[in-house]
């Protein structure tokens, strides 16, 4: 068992009675440190007929600075352009990630925009958590090929600082997960019999932007290139899907990602596949993020609580938001923030090791069969 564990603090978010704007859910929050020093989350808020906003809450503290709640403080985004609209009101912005990024000296948001196309990576930046200018859609250069644009893609975040890509020039970095045809865990789940990974296409990537940081100009920020596969589905946990959770944060063994992956839960003949979203843990290189330093073999949360195992969308942890805790002067503390079953957000901690653990899991350096 690794050393890495996230230990549960308790549901802190559910939808407000009578609050249309969350009548199916609040779920998948960004976390963020304002300017005043206070933590403020970005729930996505759904309206039924699932119409997506992106709200903002304060988080309110116990004598101990363990979260115990929020105060509601209205919306941070709404949707309103075409890349976040669908002609019959659905759609909207969903489950942002949000950085502080030094460079640029604002706060970057990814998050995931519904049009007819389908859901999209889009960014916005603001300089003080509550005004957001939104920069569009990110857009990806081909790989080797590999056509990015045009492809489902959600999950995304950015680094805190500039790093350097393959060439070595300091550019912005993001973590990506298209979704291509076929790679969906639904899909992957209906057709299981190969077990064949298609590294291209079924892994977490690392994306770059130079020009954003040579004159740390932010509209610059959403076109990527100099692509890295990171991470491929490799453990049973994660056999159907892997995909990006909380942005990269600096811990003292290097970059700290929760991610998610999605399995199927068994089921007796004949009736209906049920997934499950548990979370694991990427350590990577603080010189060079594309490399993996450290990968959780188990999962470091799985769905436990009876608000994790139903609700919305049933059997899911999902993580998006982490808070480092200097406030207690605990820089090894990080508290990490995620949806439950699609409905609540529940907050859980992690204590980061003096040392890596041995117990890693290893990539996977072709394609392979998984055991499953």
């Amino acid at each position: 068992m690794s050393d890495f564990q996230l230990r549960r603090l308790g549901l802190l978010m559910e939808p407000e009675p009578g609050n249309p704007l969350e009548a199916e859910g609040v779920l998948n929050p960004a976390a963020a440190r304002g300017p005043d020093g206070q933590l403020y989350l970005f729930p996505r808020l759904v309206a039924r007929g699932n119409h997506s906003r992106i709200g903002i809450a304060r988080v309110l503290f116990n004598e101990t600075g363990d979260p115990v709640g929020v105060e509601r403080l209205g919306i941070a985004l709404e949707p309103e352009v075409d890349y976040e609209l669908r002609p019959d009101g659905s759609g909207g912005c969903e489950d942002p990630r949000i950085t502080y990024v030094e460079p640029l000296q604002r706060y970057v948001m990814t998050y995931t925009a519904h049009s007819r196309n389908g859901p999209r990576i889009a960014l916005a930046i603001s300089e003080d958590l509550f005004r957001w200018q939104r920069l569009g859609l990110a857009a990806f250069r081909p790989y080797e090929g590999i056509e990015f644009d045009g492809v489902d893609n959600k999950d995304a975040s950015v680094f805190p600082v500039a790093v350097p890509d393959p060439s070595g020039q300091l550019s912005m970095a993001i973590l990506q997960r298209p979704l291509f045809p076929g790679t969906r865990p639904e899909e992957t789940s209906r057709h299981p019999a190969s077990g064949l990974v298609d590294l291209h296409r079924e892994s977490i990537w690392i994306s770059y932007c130079s020009t954003a940081m040579a004159d740390c100009e932010p509209f610059h920020l959403s076109h990527f290139g100099s692509h890295r596969r990171l991470a491929a589905p490799v453990a049973t946990w994660e056999q159907l899907k892997i995909g990006g959770g909380t942005p990269p944060i600096l811990t003292r063994h290097g970059w700290l990602t929760i991610y998610h992956g999605v399995s199927e839960v068994p089921a007796s003949p004949g009736s209906p596949r049920k997934l499950c979203y548990s979370a694991g843990l990427l350590v990577l290189s603080e010189e060079h993020p594309h490399v993996i330093r450290f990968r959780s073999r188990e999962p470091v949360l799985i769905p436990e609580l009876p608000q994790e195992l139903q609700g919305i969308v049933a059997n899911v942890v999902f993580p998006t938001g982490i808070d480092r805790r200097d406030d207690l002067g605990s820089p090894d503390r990080f508290d990490v923030y995620y949806g439950m079953a699609d409905d609540r957000i529940g907050v859980a901690r992690l204590d980061v090791p003096k040392c890596l653990p041995s117990d890693e899991l290893n990539d996977l350096p072709q394609a392979k069969l998984l055991e499953f």
